[in-house]
Protein backbone atom coordinates (compact mmCIF):
# COMPACT_ATOMS: atom_id res chain seq x y z
CA UNK A 1 0.00 0.00 0.00
CA UNK A 2 1.18 3.48 -0.93
CA UNK A 3 0.08 6.51 1.09
CA UNK A 4 -0.02 9.44 -1.32
CA UNK A 5 0.08 12.83 0.37
CA UNK A 6 -1.70 14.84 -2.29
CA UNK A 7 -3.41 18.00 -3.42
CA UNK A 8 -4.67 18.51 -6.99
CA UNK A 9 -1.78 20.52 -8.42
CA UNK A 10 0.30 19.64 -11.49
CA UNK A 11 2.85 17.84 -9.34
CA UNK A 12 0.11 15.97 -7.51
CA UNK A 13 -1.47 14.89 -10.78
CA UNK A 14 1.80 13.34 -11.94
CA UNK A 15 1.64 10.74 -9.21
CA UNK A 16 -2.07 9.93 -9.49
CA UNK A 17 -1.55 9.47 -13.24
CA UNK A 18 1.15 6.89 -12.53
CA UNK A 19 -0.77 5.08 -9.83
CA UNK A 20 -3.90 4.92 -11.97
CA UNK A 21 -1.83 3.37 -14.78
CA UNK A 22 -0.60 0.56 -12.52
CA UNK A 23 -2.05 -1.96 -10.12
CA UNK A 24 -0.23 -0.53 -7.09
CA UNK A 25 -2.77 -0.08 -4.27
CA UNK A 26 -2.81 3.43 -2.83
CA UNK A 27 -4.78 5.72 -0.61
CA UNK A 28 -4.81 9.50 -0.72
CA UNK A 29 -3.92 11.53 2.35
CA UNK A 30 -5.06 15.09 1.56
CA UNK A 31 -2.60 17.94 2.19
CA UNK A 32 -4.53 21.19 1.87
CA UNK A 33 -1.72 23.53 0.87
CA UNK A 34 -4.00 26.57 1.03
CA UNK A 35 -4.49 25.92 4.74
CA UNK A 36 -0.81 25.31 5.44
CA UNK A 37 -1.07 21.59 6.16
CA UNK A 38 2.28 21.10 4.43
CA UNK A 39 3.95 22.74 7.45
CA UNK A 40 2.66 20.27 10.03
CA UNK A 41 5.49 18.44 11.82
CA UNK A 42 4.27 14.98 10.81
CA UNK A 43 4.25 16.02 7.15
CA UNK A 44 7.66 17.68 7.36
CA UNK A 45 9.00 14.38 8.67
CA UNK A 46 8.38 12.83 5.24
CA UNK A 47 8.63 15.96 3.07
CA UNK A 48 11.23 18.29 4.61
CA UNK A 49 10.90 20.78 1.74
CA UNK A 50 7.27 21.35 2.84
CA UNK A 51 6.04 20.68 -0.66
CA UNK A 52 3.49 18.25 -1.99
CA UNK A 53 3.33 15.43 -3.09
CA UNK A 54 5.07 12.83 -0.99
CA UNK A 55 4.54 9.11 -0.59
CA UNK A 56 5.05 6.47 2.05
CA UNK A 57 5.54 2.94 0.73
CA UNK A 58 4.50 0.48 3.43
CA UNK A 59 5.79 -2.51 1.44
CA UNK A 60 9.10 -1.41 -0.10
CA UNK A 61 11.06 -3.60 -2.48
CA UNK A 62 13.66 -4.55 0.14
CA UNK A 63 11.00 -5.85 2.52
CA UNK A 64 12.11 -3.49 5.27
CA UNK A 65 10.42 -0.68 7.14
CA UNK A 66 8.28 1.86 5.25
CA UNK A 67 10.10 4.24 2.89
CA UNK A 68 9.03 7.86 2.39
CA UNK A 69 9.82 9.75 -0.80
CA UNK A 70 9.39 13.46 -1.50
CA UNK A 71 9.76 15.45 -4.76
CA UNK A 72 7.52 14.40 -7.64
CA UNK A 73 10.35 13.37 -9.97
CA UNK A 74 11.91 11.16 -7.31
CA UNK A 75 8.49 9.65 -6.60
CA UNK A 76 7.95 8.78 -10.27
CA UNK A 77 11.39 7.16 -10.49
CA UNK A 78 10.79 5.20 -7.30
CA UNK A 79 7.39 3.94 -8.42
CA UNK A 80 8.65 3.09 -11.90
CA UNK A 81 11.42 0.98 -10.40
CA UNK A 82 9.06 -0.61 -7.89
CA UNK A 83 6.51 -1.59 -10.52
CA UNK A 84 9.02 -2.18 -13.34
CA UNK A 85 6.72 -0.12 -15.53
CA UNK A 86 6.98 3.11 -17.53
CA UNK A 87 10.76 3.22 -17.56
CA UNK A 88 12.94 1.09 -19.86
CA UNK A 89 15.26 -1.53 -18.40
CA UNK A 90 18.02 -0.85 -20.93
CA UNK A 91 20.52 1.92 -20.18
CA UNK A 92 19.84 3.94 -23.33
CA UNK A 93 16.09 3.98 -22.90
CA UNK A 94 16.33 4.70 -19.18
CA UNK A 95 18.73 7.57 -19.83
CA UNK A 96 16.37 9.18 -22.30
CA UNK A 97 13.43 8.94 -19.92
CA UNK A 98 15.44 10.44 -17.05
CA UNK A 99 16.74 13.24 -19.29
CA UNK A 100 13.22 14.38 -20.07
CA UNK A 101 12.01 13.82 -16.53
CA UNK A 102 14.76 16.13 -15.30
CA UNK A 103 13.94 18.57 -18.12
CA UNK A 104 10.47 18.86 -16.68
CA UNK A 105 11.37 19.13 -13.01
CA UNK A 106 14.20 21.61 -13.62
CA UNK A 107 12.74 23.57 -16.52
CA UNK A 108 9.12 23.27 -17.59
CA UNK A 109 7.72 23.04 -14.05
CA UNK A 110 9.62 25.94 -12.46
CA UNK A 111 9.24 28.24 -15.47
CA UNK A 112 5.53 27.53 -15.89
CA UNK A 113 5.15 27.93 -12.12
CA UNK A 114 6.67 31.41 -12.22
CA UNK A 115 4.44 32.14 -15.22
CA UNK A 116 1.40 31.23 -13.12
CA UNK A 117 2.61 33.27 -10.17
CA UNK A 118 3.32 36.57 -11.89
CA UNK A 119 0.37 36.40 -14.30
CA UNK A 120 -2.28 35.14 -11.86
CA UNK A 121 -1.28 35.48 -8.22
CA UNK A 122 1.21 38.32 -7.72
CA UNK A 123 -0.38 41.33 -5.97
CA UNK A 124 1.39 43.62 -8.42
CA UNK A 125 1.41 43.03 -12.16
CA UNK A 126 5.04 43.35 -13.24
CA UNK A 127 5.14 43.42 -17.06
CA UNK A 128 8.81 42.39 -17.27
CA UNK A 129 8.27 39.32 -15.06
CA UNK A 130 5.12 38.27 -16.91
CA UNK A 131 6.79 38.68 -20.29
CA UNK A 132 9.91 36.85 -19.14
CA UNK A 133 8.11 33.72 -17.99
CA UNK A 134 5.49 33.64 -20.75
CA UNK A 135 8.32 33.71 -23.29
CA UNK A 136 10.36 31.08 -21.49
CA UNK A 137 7.30 28.83 -21.24
CA UNK A 138 6.81 29.35 -24.96
CA UNK A 139 10.43 28.36 -25.62
CA UNK A 140 10.02 25.17 -23.63
CA UNK A 141 6.81 24.30 -25.48
CA UNK A 142 8.83 24.74 -28.66
CA UNK A 143 11.54 22.39 -27.41
CA UNK A 144 9.00 19.68 -26.68
CA UNK A 145 7.09 20.30 -29.91
CA UNK A 146 10.26 19.85 -31.97
CA UNK A 147 11.25 16.74 -30.04
CA UNK A 148 7.84 15.17 -30.66
CA UNK A 149 8.01 15.66 -34.43
CA UNK A 150 9.12 12.07 -35.05
CA UNK A 151 7.81 10.17 -32.03
CA UNK A 152 4.49 9.45 -30.37
CA UNK A 153 5.66 9.97 -26.80
CA UNK A 154 8.48 11.89 -25.16
CA UNK A 155 10.94 8.99 -24.84
CA UNK A 156 9.68 6.26 -27.12
CA UNK A 157 6.98 4.27 -25.32
CA UNK A 158 4.68 6.02 -22.85
CA UNK A 159 6.68 6.66 -19.68
CA UNK A 160 7.11 8.73 -16.55
CA UNK A 161 8.56 11.46 -18.76
CA UNK A 162 5.11 11.94 -20.31
CA UNK A 163 3.37 11.80 -16.93
CA UNK A 164 5.72 14.47 -15.59
CA UNK A 165 5.21 16.91 -18.46
CA UNK A 166 1.51 16.56 -19.18
CA UNK A 167 0.08 18.21 -16.03
CA UNK A 168 2.21 21.31 -16.68
CA UNK A 169 0.74 21.63 -20.18
CA UNK A 170 -2.87 21.31 -18.99
CA UNK A 171 -3.08 25.01 -17.95
CA UNK A 172 -1.64 26.18 -21.29
CA UNK A 173 -4.24 28.92 -21.76
CA UNK A 174 -3.45 30.41 -18.34
CA UNK A 175 0.23 30.31 -19.33
CA UNK A 176 -0.47 32.46 -22.40
CA UNK A 177 0.16 29.57 -24.82
CA UNK A 178 -1.84 28.41 -27.84
CA UNK A 179 -1.45 24.69 -28.50
CA UNK A 180 -2.47 25.21 -32.12
CA UNK A 181 0.95 26.79 -32.62
CA UNK A 182 2.58 23.51 -31.51
CA UNK A 183 0.96 20.76 -33.60
CA UNK A 184 3.21 17.91 -32.43
CA UNK A 185 2.76 18.91 -28.82
CA UNK A 186 -1.01 19.18 -29.29
CA UNK A 187 -1.21 15.71 -30.84
CA UNK A 188 0.77 14.28 -27.91
CA UNK A 189 -1.31 16.25 -25.38
CA UNK A 190 -4.59 14.96 -26.80
CA UNK A 191 -3.27 11.39 -26.79
CA UNK A 192 -2.23 11.53 -23.12
CA UNK A 193 -5.44 13.32 -22.14
CA UNK A 194 -7.53 10.51 -23.63
CA UNK A 195 -5.81 7.73 -21.68
CA UNK A 196 -8.27 6.17 -19.19
CA UNK A 197 -5.76 6.49 -16.35
CA UNK A 198 -5.33 10.21 -17.04
CA UNK A 199 -9.09 10.68 -17.01
CA UNK A 200 -9.38 8.83 -13.70
CA UNK A 201 -6.54 10.80 -12.15
CA UNK A 202 -8.11 14.14 -13.03
CA UNK A 203 -11.54 13.00 -11.86
CA UNK A 204 -10.07 12.82 -8.35
CA UNK A 205 -9.39 16.56 -8.20
CA UNK A 206 -12.92 17.86 -7.38
CA UNK A 207 -13.04 15.54 -4.38
CA UNK A 208 -10.38 17.69 -2.73
CA UNK A 209 -10.64 21.15 -4.29
CA UNK A 210 -13.55 22.91 -5.95
CA UNK A 211 -11.29 25.04 -8.12
CA UNK A 212 -12.42 28.28 -6.50
CA UNK A 213 -10.10 31.31 -6.81
CA UNK A 214 -7.26 31.36 -4.31
CA UNK A 215 -8.02 33.44 -1.24
CA UNK A 216 -5.70 36.13 0.10
CA UNK A 217 -5.11 33.98 3.18
CA UNK A 218 -4.04 31.04 1.01
CA UNK A 219 -1.73 33.28 -1.02
CA UNK A 220 -0.07 34.44 2.18
CA UNK A 221 0.53 30.84 3.20
CA UNK A 222 1.81 29.74 -0.19
CA UNK A 223 3.87 32.76 -1.16
CA UNK A 224 5.04 34.19 2.15
CA UNK A 225 7.26 31.36 3.32
CA UNK A 226 10.62 31.84 5.02
CA UNK A 227 12.97 29.55 6.91
CA UNK A 228 10.83 30.03 10.02
CA UNK A 229 7.90 28.43 8.18
CA UNK A 230 9.56 25.04 8.66
CA UNK A 231 11.61 25.77 11.79
CA UNK A 232 9.90 28.35 14.02
CA UNK A 233 12.33 27.80 16.94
Amino acid sequence: MIDLHYWPTPNGHKVTMFLEETAIPYRIVPVNIGKGEQFKPDYLAISPNNRMPAIVDHHPMDGGTPISVFESGAILLYLADKSEQFIPADIRGRTQVTEWLFWQVAGLGPMAGQNHHFARYAPEKIPYAIDRYVKETNRLYGVLNKHLADREFVAGAYSIADMAAYPWIVPHEAQGQNLAEFPNLKRWFDTVKARPATIRAYELAPTFSNGAPMTDAAKKILFGQTAKSIDPT
